[in-house]
C-alpha cells in the first residue's frame, strides 16, 4: 500500500524507490552482466542482465506505475522502444499512424518493416469518425501522438481507443510531450503507451532512452519476449540516470509548462507570426479535447513566420535559445522540422501534412521566461 495518492509524490516514491539491502534511498547501479547463481536451475531472481536487472527493474516499475499500467519496459532509445512495439505485428498487418509524426517513427515503418511486409497508413487521427472508414481487415493498430510532432495536433484518446476496442486492435500513444504528469493515455482506454525518455522524462538531455507501458498482462508477456529477444534494453548507468530525472519531472514540467505559456501568449499577438500551433492557447485548435484529456498544453510550441520574415535568420540570430535536435530538456531548443527532425519524410508528404518549410519548434526550457522572450525578440527583428 503506498504512503501516498498524487503523482507529485509517486515520481519520487513510485516503483522501486530503496534499496532493499542497504537501505540506500537511491536504487544502486548493478552494474552487471551475469548474477552468481545458488544451484543448478536456481536463481535469485535475475540471471544475466538482458532478461533482468535490479536498476532497470526499478525504473520499469516506476514508469509502469505512473502512467498506471500492467507492467514497463526500458529500452536503448525512444526508437527502440518503438521498434519493439511495432515487433509485435505480423507480415500482412498494417499500421494507422498520425498524420505529422515523428519523422523516426514514419522512417523505420517505411524503411525497415516495410521489409517484412508490416505496412502504414497516414491519417488524420484528429477525425475519428473518418478514421473508422480507414480500419480494414489488415488494420491491427491505430498509433497516434498527441500532442502530435511538430504541429501539436490533438486527438480524442478516447474516442480512438473505443473505436480500437470496437475493431478488436490496439491503440498506441507516443506520449512523449505530455508525460505522465501532464496525460495519462491509459486512463482513457488506450492499450499501449510509448515514450523517448531521453526528452522530458531524463530531462536534462544527458541520456538517450526509450519506456513502453502496457495495459494488460498479455501484452506485458509478448513484449518482454521481444525485448529479451532483440535485446534493446537500456543499461544500468542510464535507467539510474532516468530515475533521477523523473524524481524532479513534477517541478520541471511546472516549470516548462509556465514559460510556454508566456512565451505563447507573446507570440500570437506579434506582428511577425503568421501562425502558431500551441493547444494551451484558449480557441486554438483541439484546446476543448486537450483541456478534457491533460493538465495544459505542454511546453512544446510551434510557429511560422509572416513573409519577408526569414526563419533561418531568425535561427541564427538566437543566443539564448540553442539549435539542436531533441526536445525536453532543461535547457531551450529550436528546431527547423523539414531539415531536421522530420527530413527523412518525402518533401510531397510534408508538404501535404503541413510540415512547410518555414516551420519553427520551440521546445521551453526552464530558463527566466523573461530572458527567453527577450532572446525570441531580437531574433524576430533580425529576421526581417
Amino acid at each position: 500500500m503506498s504512503n501516498y495518492k498524487n503523482i507529485e509524490s509517486a515520481v519520487i516514491h513510485g516503483g522501486i524507490s530503496k534499496d532493499p539491502y542497504t537501505g540506500a534511498v537511491n536504487v544502486p547501479i548493478y552494474q552487471t552482466s551475469t548474477y552468481e547463481q545458488i544451484e543448478l536451475g536456481k536463481n535469485t531472481g535475475y540471471e544475466y542482465s538482458r532478461t533482468g536487472n535490479p536498476t532497470r527493474e526499478a525504473l520499469e516499475k516506476l514508469i509502469a506505475e505512473l502512467e498506471g499500467g500492467k507492467a514497463g519496459f526500458a529500452f536503448g532509445s525512444g526508437m527502440a522502444a518503438i521498434t519493439a512495439v511495432l515487433s509485435l505485428f505480423d507480415s500482412g498487418d498494417r499500421v494507422i499512424i498520425s498524420k505529422n509524426v515523428y519523422g523516426g517513427t514514419f522512417r523505420v515503418l517505411d524503411k525497415v518493416f516495410s521489409h517484412f511486409g508490416i505496412g502504414y497508413l497516414i491519417e488524420d487521427t484528429t477525425d475519428t469518425q473518418a478514421l473508422e472508414s480507414k480500419i480494414t481487415p489488415d488494420v491491427k493498430a491505430i498509433l497516434v501522438e498527441s500532442p502530435a510532432n511538430p504541429l501539436l495536433s490533438i486527438t480524442d484518446l478516447k474516442a480512438v481507443a473505443d473505436l480500437a476496442r470496437a475493431k478488436g486492435i490496439l491503440s498506441i500513444v507516443d506520449n512523449t510531450f505530455m508525460t505522465p504528469y501532464l496525460q495519462r493515455p491509459l486512463d482513457f482506454g488506450i492499450n499501449i503507451v510509448v515514450h523517448s525518455a531521453t526528452k522530458y522524462l531524463g530531462g536534462h538531455s544527458d541520456v538517450v532512452s526509450g519506456l513502453v507501458v502496457v495495459d494488460s498482462d498479455e501484452l506485458a508477456q509478448r513484449l518482454a519476449f521481444i525485448q529479451n529477444s532483440t535485446g534493446g534494453v537500456l543499461g544500468p548507468f542510464d535507467s539510474f540516470l532516468l530515475i533521477r530525472g523523473i524524481k524532479t519531472l513534477a517541478v520541471r514540467m511546472d516549470r516548462h509548462v509556465s514559460n510556454a505559456e508566456k512565451i505563447a501568449e507573446y507570440l500570437s499577438s506579434h506582428e511577425a507570426i503568421s501562425r502558431i500551433y500551441y493547444p494551451g492557447l484558449v480557441g486554438s485548435e483541439g484546446y476543448e479535447i486537450q483541456k478534457r484529456q491533460a493538465k495544459n498544453g505542454g511546453a512544446m510550441i510551434s510557429f511560422e513566420l509572416r513573409q519577408g520574415y526569414s526563419h533561418k535568420k531568425f535561427i541564427d540570430s538566437l543566443k539564448l535559445v540553442s539549435l539542436a535536435e531533441s526536445l525536453g530538456g532543461v535547457e531551450s531548443l529550436v528546431c527547423h522540422p523539414a531539415s531536421m527532425t522530420h527530413a527523412s519524410i518525402p518533401y510531397e508528404i510534408r508538404q501535404k501534412v503541413g510540415i512547410t518549410d518555414g516551420l519553427i519548434r520551440l521546445s521551453v526550457g526552464i530558463e527566466n521566461a523573461d530572458d527567453l522572450i527577450d532572446d525570441i525578440e531580437q531574433a524576430l527583428a533580425n529576421s526581417k
